[in-house]
Parts: structure tokens; sequence; C-alpha cells
């Protein structure tokens, strides 16, 4: 029994002890001005590697800005969403950038930064259609969704009939194919798509006026530097910084 109690006792003193030594490592991290930046490294073109094998992206190259304007260096972090979001909780990063939805559960949770880009629920059909007009016009039509997204409920709402696929673009072919007549994702998605292939023959024909909100996800105790950080959006915002990096990455201004 007694050698239960102290056995058991020595698992609580390590199990502090590791998380101690996270803390301590993140704390640490902080006061020699290098922040590490939680992302997938797998998300293009938000974050990924290039033919160099070069961590690059739209979020990567936000967080390096931010951290140029703010005096911190920046060490990435790369793993998994489920794996990143871990390594965040345990304190072994201090933000993450990688395209994080500003939500209310996350809002209480986290100290999230002002939005550094937004997406928007866009209707995408075959250049030639022309009775797709509206989000409204979906009636009756037929719209290439993952079943289990909020797009394809969202398009179920408006009255159409769900032709399921896996991914854009399996959703895409079968619009392009005439096999479907839509498909709803976010607006970036489409301009990435299109970037990569600027000759595809589709269109995107209505944008829907809620928008979600993307932003960094730092730890509650750092809202003093998320005030710097916020600062730090505000000056890349006036200065075009995110307008041109948008327009590098997807040919179109998402960051607001």
């Amino acid at each position: 029994m007694k050698k239960s109690v102290i056995i058991t006792g020595s698992l609580l003193i390590l199990g502090g002890l590791l998380l101690s030594a996270c803390q301590k490592n993140a704390d640490e991290s902080k006061e020699s001005n290098v922040l590490k930046v939680g992302t997938e490294g797998t998300y293009s073109p938000f974050s990924y590697r290039n033919e160099k094998d070069e961590l690059t992206g739209y979020d990567v190259e936000v967080a390096k800005a931010i951290g140029k304007k703010i005096n911190y260096d920046i060490e990435f972090v790369e793993a998994p969403w489920d794996a990143m979001l871990a390594a965040f909780e345990s304190n072994k990063t201090d933000v993450v950038f990688n395209q994080v939805a500003i939500t209310p559960e996350r809002t209480e949770k986290y100290a999230l930064t002002d939005p550094y880009s937004v997406t928007h629920a866009a209707l995408i059909v075959k250049n030639d259609n022309e009775d797709l007009t509206d989000f409204s016009a979906l009636k009756g039509k037929t719209a290439a969704q993952s079943l289990t997204s909020n797009y394809a409920q969202m398009a179920q709402d408006f009255g159409a009939k769900i032709s399921s696929v896996d991914g854009f673009s399996k959703a895409v072919e079968l619009v392009t194919s005439g096999r479907a007549d839509a498909t709803l994702n976010d607006d970036v998605v489409f301009y990435d798509y299109l970037k990569q292939k600027p000759n595809a023959p589709l269109k995107l024909v209505a944008t829907s006026e809620d928008k979600t909100e993307i932003a960094a996800m730092f730890h509650k105790e750092d809202e003093a530097l998320v005030k710097k950080v916020n600062e730090a959006i505000k000056e890349l915002e006036n200065d075009g910084t995110f307008t041109k990096l948008s327009e590098k990455y997807f040919n179109q201004d998402i960051s607001k």
C-alpha cells in the first residue's frame, strides 16, 4: 500500500515537472524573443513545403511578417492538426498560425488575435451555366459536396440535392462534366484552385454575406503579447503587406 502511494506520488511529481518544463520552455522562448509557431506544413496554400522542401504558404508568411514587426524570431513546429493542437495545449508552442477560425468557443478558451484573413461561402458553377446566379437558385439542382461538411447542409437548406464526393477536386470534376450543377466551398479554396488551374471552366457566381474570420491563437495568459500582435496586424494591413501576400497565393485579396 505504501509502495503504491509512493509510486503514485512520484508519478504526480514527474508529471508536474514535465508540465513545468514545457511551460518553462515556452516562457523562455518568449523571453528570448523567439515565438514557437504551431502549423501543419501540409495544408497548401496556407502552410506547406515547396519543391525545395522549404516551409511556405500564406499563414507562414503572415507569421514571419508579424514576427518581424514585433521583433520576434519565428520557430515553426510542424505537426498534423490534432498533434499541433495538443502541442499548443501542453505549452510546447506559443501560438498557432493555421487558418484558425474565430469562434465563440475558442474566444472563451484562448487569446485570439484580430483577423488576418476572411473567407466566405461561395457558389461555384461551370463557366457556361447561366441558370445559377445566387444561392436561392439551388432549389431542385444538384450540388457536389462532402456529405459531412457544413456546405452540404447549406446546399440542402437551399433545396439542392446532394451528390456525395470526397473533396473539392472531385466536386469540380462533377461540375465540369455536367454531372452536378454546382458546388459550395470557401471562396479562398476556389481562388487557390483557379490559380493552379487558370483555364478550369469554372466561375464563382455568388458569395455569402456571412464571413469566417481567421486569427492566430495564443494562450490566455499572453494577452499583452496579443496586443502587440494586433498592432502589427493593423500596420501590415495598412502598408499593403497582407494584400500582397493574398494576391501572391490567391490572385485575390482575402485579408479583409
